[in-house]
């Protein structure tokens, strides 16, 4: 085998595994918002998002304790990286609130769908914020993905609700914490960066829910393993997600992630009887045909750049 070949094998094996752990990644985090839904208004949203945050910190404790790179990192981590981090845990606050809200008060694939319109707020925002230069094809690939949303969710029409705008307001949030990642120095070790986002997640909500009283007793040791499992799960999820893009380049397995749509819709039918097709179709392939184009142009953006 030539030394060509073992390179092209070595990249088939790091993106399969790559999709793998996206895959997993996704399915958690769909299994976070099924616990949140089927338990619905037994807790607060508030609450909901401690446990999310406390519960989620464990797995990222164990992920620091074994990571050797981050035991042999010594890099910079300054003023203006923990600002930073801090400022896209508090983002992620806001989308916590408005996606475990939006579960509530959607079905649960409307909710998973309308959310996958962070691609589309992420390119918007990296404008002012990263000061890229944004083309006419990943303009284009926004305006159908918009195009896609106003199908679903019809503003005007008799069916319109307003809370078909919080899965948007958590696509914003999240959108808003991915462009963020980016103004950190490559020497910047990825587990200090979730970790000081996840603290900041976890003091916030707490905060936040003392002062609105937000609390309520957990009523069963089954509510408390099921919050326990929400939490575990949505840790582990961004764990993978995040390993899964730093095996390979990110426009090569950001198209996979739209694979959580079926799986949304199967897990809505499975667990609620839920089957949205109607109110989704035709604007859902409005939004994934424009995360693809975006993706797309990323990857030949990539090897642009390599050249």
């Amino acid at each position: 085998m030539t030394e060509f070949q073992e390179i092209k094998k070595k990249n088939k094996s790091s993106l399969a595994k790559a999709i793998i752990l996206v895959l997993l990644g996704l399915f958690l985090l769909d299994l976070m918002g099924v616990i949140i839904k089927f338990m619905g208004n037994k807790y607060s949203v508030l609450q909901y998002a401690v446990a999310r945050n406390g519960f989620g910190l464990l797995p990222l404790l164990v992920l620091l304790f074994y990571s050797f790179g981050f035991k042999k990192d010594s890099g910079r981590f300054n003023f203006r990286d923990k600002v930073i981090s801090i400022s896209r845990g508090l983002s992620i606050v806001l989308a916590q609130f408005f996606f475990y809200l939006s579960l509530m008060k959607l079905e649960f694939a409307t909710a998973a769908t309308l959310a996958f319109a962070s691609p589309l707020f992420l390119t918007a925002l990296s404008i002012p914020i990263l000061r890229n230069f944004v083309g006419p094809w990943r303009w284009s690939a926004v305006a159908l993905g918009f195009l896609g949303i106003i199908i679903i969710i019809r503003p005007g029409s008799d069916i319109f609700t307003y809370d078909a705008l919080l899965p948007l307001g958590a696509a914003f949030g999240y959108a808003f914490a991915a462009v963020l990642v980016k103004l950190f120095p490559k020497e910047v070790h990825t587990a200090k960066i979730q970790f000081y986002t996840q603290i900041t997640t976890l003091i916030v909500t707490i905060f936040i829910a003392l002062i609105t009283f937000s609390f309520s007793f957990i009523e069963s040791i089954s509510d408390l393993f099921l919050l326990a499992v929400m939490g575990v799960s949505g840790g582990i999820g961004v764990i993978l997600l995040i390993a899964g893009y730093r095996i390979t380049e990110p426009s090569l397995i950001a198209p996979f992630e739209f694979f959580a749509l079926p799986i949304s819709f199967l897990l809505g039918w499975v667990f609620f009887m839920e089957w949205p097709f109607d109110q989704l179709f035709p604007g859902v392939l409005g939004i994934v045909l424009g995360g693809v184009i975006i993706a797309w142009r990323e990857s030949k953006k990539g090897k642009f750049n390599r050249k």
